[in-house]
Protein backbone atom coordinates (compact mmCIF):
# COMPACT_ATOMS: atom_id res chain seq x y z
CA UNK A 1 0.00 0.00 0.00
CA UNK A 2 2.98 1.95 0.82
CA UNK A 3 4.61 1.46 -2.46
CA UNK A 4 0.53 3.14 -4.14
CA UNK A 5 0.49 6.19 -2.11
CA UNK A 6 3.91 7.35 -3.28
CA UNK A 7 2.69 6.33 -6.72
CA UNK A 8 -0.24 8.06 -5.92
CA UNK A 9 1.44 11.75 -4.63
CA UNK A 10 3.87 11.32 -7.92
CA UNK A 11 0.72 11.94 -10.24
CA UNK A 12 -0.80 14.30 -7.93
CA UNK A 13 2.80 15.93 -8.21
CA UNK A 14 3.11 16.40 -11.95
CA UNK A 15 -0.76 16.83 -12.64
CA UNK A 16 0.02 20.34 -10.40
CA UNK A 17 2.93 21.06 -12.20
CA UNK A 18 0.90 20.66 -15.49
CA UNK A 19 -1.81 22.90 -14.32
CA UNK A 20 0.77 25.32 -13.42
CA UNK A 21 2.25 25.54 -17.06
CA UNK A 22 -0.88 26.06 -18.64
CA UNK A 23 -1.55 28.96 -16.51
CA UNK A 24 1.85 30.34 -17.47
CA UNK A 25 1.43 30.16 -20.97
CA UNK A 26 0.09 33.41 -22.78
CA UNK A 27 -2.91 32.23 -25.19
CA UNK A 28 -1.97 34.97 -28.05
CA UNK A 29 1.15 33.96 -30.31
CA UNK A 30 1.70 38.09 -29.83
CA UNK A 31 1.62 37.68 -26.78
CA UNK A 32 4.71 35.57 -26.28
CA UNK A 33 6.57 38.57 -28.62
CA UNK A 34 5.37 41.21 -26.42
CA UNK A 35 6.38 39.56 -23.40
CA UNK A 36 10.18 39.32 -24.63
CA UNK A 37 12.78 41.57 -22.96
CA UNK A 38 15.72 43.02 -24.81
CA UNK A 39 19.13 42.15 -23.56
CA UNK A 40 20.77 44.63 -21.28
CA UNK A 41 23.70 46.69 -22.48
CA UNK A 42 26.89 45.61 -21.87
CA UNK A 43 27.88 49.03 -20.63
CA UNK A 44 26.07 50.89 -18.07
CA UNK A 45 24.54 53.95 -19.90
CA UNK A 46 26.20 56.31 -16.82
CA UNK A 47 29.37 54.60 -18.25
CA UNK A 48 29.05 56.01 -22.01
CA UNK A 49 30.69 59.56 -22.21
CA UNK A 50 28.44 62.11 -23.69
CA UNK A 51 29.29 64.00 -26.81
CA UNK A 52 31.29 66.84 -26.83
CA UNK A 53 29.03 70.22 -27.71
CA UNK A 54 30.55 71.42 -30.94
CA UNK A 55 32.00 74.93 -30.26
CA UNK A 56 30.24 77.99 -32.35
CA UNK A 57 32.85 79.99 -34.85
CA UNK A 58 33.76 83.24 -32.65
CA UNK A 59 33.14 86.55 -34.31
CA UNK A 60 36.66 86.51 -35.28
CA UNK A 61 37.03 83.68 -37.05
CA UNK A 62 34.02 84.05 -38.81
CA UNK A 63 35.74 87.77 -39.86
CA UNK A 64 38.53 85.97 -41.06
CA UNK A 65 36.58 83.57 -43.24
CA UNK A 66 34.43 85.79 -44.90
CA UNK A 67 37.22 88.39 -45.58
CA UNK A 68 38.25 87.87 -49.56
CA UNK A 69 42.30 87.73 -50.15
CA UNK A 70 43.85 90.41 -51.36
CA UNK A 71 44.66 90.54 -55.28
CA UNK A 72 48.33 90.02 -55.74
CA UNK A 73 50.74 92.39 -57.61
CA UNK A 74 53.52 91.96 -60.02
CA UNK A 75 56.19 90.31 -58.21
CA UNK A 76 54.27 89.31 -54.73
CA UNK A 77 55.32 86.31 -53.80
CA UNK A 78 52.90 83.32 -53.17
CA UNK A 79 51.80 81.43 -49.98
CA UNK A 80 51.20 77.82 -50.85
CA UNK A 81 47.35 77.13 -51.81
CA UNK A 82 47.43 80.36 -54.36
CA UNK A 83 44.50 79.71 -57.28
CA UNK A 84 45.85 80.08 -60.68
CA UNK A 85 44.42 83.58 -61.23
CA UNK A 86 46.63 84.98 -57.72
CA UNK A 87 50.10 83.41 -60.01
CA UNK A 88 48.85 85.64 -62.91
CA UNK A 89 48.12 88.60 -61.28
CA UNK A 90 51.65 88.10 -59.11
CA UNK A 91 53.57 87.46 -62.58
CA UNK A 92 55.66 90.66 -63.58
CA UNK A 93 56.09 89.55 -67.16
CA UNK A 94 52.23 89.91 -67.52
CA UNK A 95 50.18 93.61 -66.97
CA UNK A 96 46.76 93.81 -65.78
CA UNK A 97 44.37 94.32 -68.87
CA UNK A 98 43.21 97.49 -68.76
CA UNK A 99 39.55 98.33 -68.25
CA UNK A 100 39.70 100.06 -72.30
CA UNK A 101 41.83 98.24 -74.65
CA UNK A 102 41.00 98.42 -78.09
CA UNK A 103 38.74 96.43 -80.15
CA UNK A 104 39.27 95.15 -83.70
CA UNK A 105 37.26 94.39 -86.52
CA UNK A 106 36.59 90.62 -86.76
CA UNK A 107 36.76 89.46 -90.07
CA UNK A 108 34.36 87.24 -91.61
CA UNK A 109 34.72 83.39 -92.30
CA UNK A 110 36.48 82.43 -95.11
CA UNK A 111 35.94 79.29 -97.52
CA UNK A 112 38.82 77.48 -96.80
CA UNK A 113 38.76 76.33 -92.98
CA UNK A 114 40.77 73.69 -91.23
CA UNK A 115 38.92 71.37 -88.67
CA UNK A 116 40.03 70.39 -85.29
CA UNK A 117 38.65 67.49 -83.73
CA UNK A 118 39.95 67.19 -80.74
CA UNK A 119 39.35 71.08 -79.58
CA UNK A 120 36.07 70.91 -81.55
CA UNK A 121 36.96 74.08 -83.57
CA UNK A 122 37.56 75.54 -87.32
CA UNK A 123 40.26 77.61 -87.86
CA UNK A 124 41.28 79.44 -91.53
CA UNK A 125 43.62 77.71 -93.73
CA UNK A 126 46.07 80.95 -94.06
CA UNK A 127 47.06 81.18 -97.30
CA UNK A 128 50.63 82.74 -99.19
CA UNK A 129 54.05 81.16 -97.61
CA UNK A 130 51.86 79.79 -95.02
CA UNK A 131 52.57 75.81 -94.66
CA UNK A 132 50.99 72.94 -92.73
CA UNK A 133 52.90 71.15 -90.48
CA UNK A 134 53.42 68.25 -88.26
CA UNK A 135 51.36 69.54 -85.24
CA UNK A 136 52.95 67.48 -82.11
CA UNK A 137 52.71 68.15 -79.68
CA UNK A 138 49.77 70.49 -80.88
CA UNK A 139 46.35 69.24 -82.71
CA UNK A 140 46.94 71.37 -85.91
CA UNK A 141 49.81 73.25 -86.82
CA UNK A 142 50.71 76.19 -89.81
CA UNK A 143 53.90 77.68 -90.06
CA UNK A 144 55.93 80.03 -91.89
CA UNK A 145 59.16 78.93 -93.75
CA UNK A 146 62.37 80.38 -91.06
CA UNK A 147 64.33 83.43 -92.56
CA UNK A 148 68.22 83.12 -93.41
CA UNK A 149 69.56 84.05 -90.15
CA UNK A 150 66.78 83.32 -87.62
CA UNK A 151 66.04 80.82 -85.62
CA UNK A 152 62.12 81.96 -85.14
CA UNK A 153 58.94 81.53 -87.57
CA UNK A 154 55.36 82.35 -87.66
CA UNK A 155 53.08 79.69 -86.06
CA UNK A 156 49.62 79.22 -85.90
CA UNK A 157 48.23 76.04 -83.90
CA UNK A 158 45.43 74.53 -81.91
CA UNK A 159 45.10 72.47 -79.16
CA UNK A 160 42.65 71.60 -76.32
CA UNK A 161 43.01 74.27 -73.37
CA UNK A 162 46.08 73.41 -71.67
CA UNK A 163 45.54 75.29 -68.91
CA UNK A 164 42.82 75.01 -65.90
CA UNK A 165 39.17 77.03 -67.26
CA UNK A 166 38.25 79.67 -65.36
CA UNK A 167 34.48 80.81 -64.54
CA UNK A 168 34.96 83.78 -67.07
CA UNK A 169 36.17 83.30 -70.54
CA UNK A 170 38.13 86.36 -70.60
CA UNK A 171 40.29 85.35 -67.46
CA UNK A 172 40.25 82.15 -69.08
CA UNK A 173 42.05 83.64 -72.21
CA UNK A 174 44.51 85.45 -69.34
CA UNK A 175 45.74 82.63 -68.53
CA UNK A 176 45.99 81.17 -71.78
CA UNK A 177 48.04 84.13 -72.94
CA UNK A 178 50.56 83.79 -69.74
CA UNK A 179 50.81 80.04 -70.93
CA UNK A 180 51.77 81.15 -74.12
CA UNK A 181 55.04 82.31 -72.90
CA UNK A 182 56.36 79.48 -72.37
CA UNK A 183 56.65 79.53 -76.23
CA UNK A 184 58.80 82.49 -76.83
CA UNK A 185 62.17 83.26 -75.49
CA UNK A 186 63.11 83.33 -71.57
CA UNK A 187 62.40 86.71 -70.01
CA UNK A 188 59.10 87.46 -72.68
CA UNK A 189 57.11 90.10 -71.41
CA UNK A 190 53.46 91.27 -72.68
CA UNK A 191 51.71 94.15 -73.75
CA UNK A 192 48.11 93.95 -74.44
CA UNK A 193 46.99 95.40 -78.15
CA UNK A 194 43.21 93.91 -78.11
CA UNK A 195 40.80 92.47 -75.89
CA UNK A 196 37.56 90.94 -77.01
CA UNK A 197 34.37 88.81 -76.41
CA UNK A 198 33.89 86.11 -79.72
CA UNK A 199 31.60 83.68 -80.30
CA UNK A 200 32.04 81.20 -77.73
CA UNK A 201 34.59 82.35 -75.75
CA UNK A 202 37.41 85.84 -75.84
CA UNK A 203 40.25 86.75 -78.33
CA UNK A 204 43.41 88.54 -77.16
CA UNK A 205 46.26 90.16 -79.14
CA UNK A 206 49.24 91.49 -77.54
CA UNK A 207 53.37 92.20 -78.21
CA UNK A 208 55.53 89.80 -77.04
CA UNK A 209 58.85 91.74 -76.20
CA UNK A 210 62.05 89.76 -75.82
CA UNK A 211 65.33 91.29 -75.62
CA UNK A 212 65.63 94.00 -78.43
CA UNK A 213 62.79 91.50 -80.89
CA UNK A 214 59.44 91.07 -80.45
CA UNK A 215 56.44 89.14 -82.13
CA UNK A 216 52.67 89.67 -82.34
CA UNK A 217 50.58 87.07 -80.71
CA UNK A 218 46.78 86.26 -80.39
CA UNK A 219 44.89 83.54 -78.59
CA UNK A 220 41.28 82.54 -79.16
CA UNK A 221 39.92 80.35 -76.32
CA UNK A 222 36.56 79.15 -78.29
CA UNK A 223 34.13 76.43 -76.55
CA UNK A 224 33.61 73.96 -79.19
CA UNK A 225 31.29 71.73 -77.18
CA UNK A 226 34.32 69.28 -76.17
CA UNK A 227 35.41 68.65 -72.69
CA UNK A 228 37.29 71.43 -72.42
CA UNK A 229 37.69 74.61 -74.56
CA UNK A 230 39.81 75.24 -77.68
CA UNK A 231 42.29 77.30 -78.21
CA UNK A 232 43.56 78.64 -81.19
CA UNK A 233 47.20 80.44 -80.36
CA UNK A 234 49.07 82.25 -82.89
CA UNK A 235 52.57 84.13 -83.03
CA UNK A 236 54.51 85.88 -85.75
CA UNK A 237 57.91 87.29 -85.13
CA UNK A 238 59.09 90.94 -86.21
CA UNK A 239 61.88 89.11 -88.64
CA UNK A 240 58.33 88.68 -90.62
CA UNK A 241 56.53 91.21 -89.63
CA UNK A 242 55.03 91.67 -93.11
CA UNK A 243 53.01 88.64 -91.59
CA UNK A 244 51.55 90.57 -88.93
CA UNK A 245 48.19 90.82 -90.15
CA UNK A 246 48.01 87.53 -90.54
CA UNK A 247 47.92 87.17 -86.55
CA UNK A 248 44.61 88.66 -86.32
CA UNK A 249 43.18 87.19 -89.07
CA UNK A 250 43.69 83.95 -87.81
CA UNK A 251 42.43 84.76 -84.34
CA UNK A 252 39.30 86.47 -84.68
CA UNK A 253 38.27 83.83 -87.34
CA UNK A 254 38.46 80.90 -84.93
CA UNK A 255 34.80 79.68 -84.95
CA UNK A 256 33.28 75.81 -83.67
CA UNK A 257 32.19 74.39 -87.20
CA UNK A 258 27.93 73.67 -87.95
Amino acid sequence: MRVIYRGCAVVAAVAVAAVGLVFVLPSRPDEVAAGQVAAPSAVPASSVPAPMPTPSPSPTTSLAAATPRPTPTPGTSLTPGYTAMEALYADIRVPRLPAKVKRLALRSPGKHAIKDTRSGLAVPRLGGQWKRHGAAPFTTKQVLPIKRGSTRRGTFVTCPLPIEEQAEPRDTALLAARWTLNHHPKGATITWIASQPVKDGWMLVYQVKYGKSSSRAAVAVVDGGMAKPGLAFVSVPDTQRDRWPDVTRAASWVRVPK
